[in-house]
């Protein structure tokens, strides 16, 4: 599986706003806020790898 890298741009509600730092893309990623870690905040790095999100650095 590929390694990929993100951070959290923006928190609303129940759903945040990741945008790549590995690679350029247009669109942030939508996701579900209790798919991520529960410590999370704007501006946090997250690693997604075999189908989990954990926090960086």
């Amino acid at each position: 599986m590929e390694t990929k890298y993100y951070i959290v741009e923006k928190i609303d509600g129940d759903y945040a706003y990741l945008k790549r730092t590995d690679v350029y893309e247009e669109e942030p990623l939508f996701i579900a806020r209790f798919l991520l870690p529960p410590e999370i905040d704007e501006g946090t790095k997250l690693k997604y790898e075999m189908l989990s999100y954990e926090i960086i650095g």
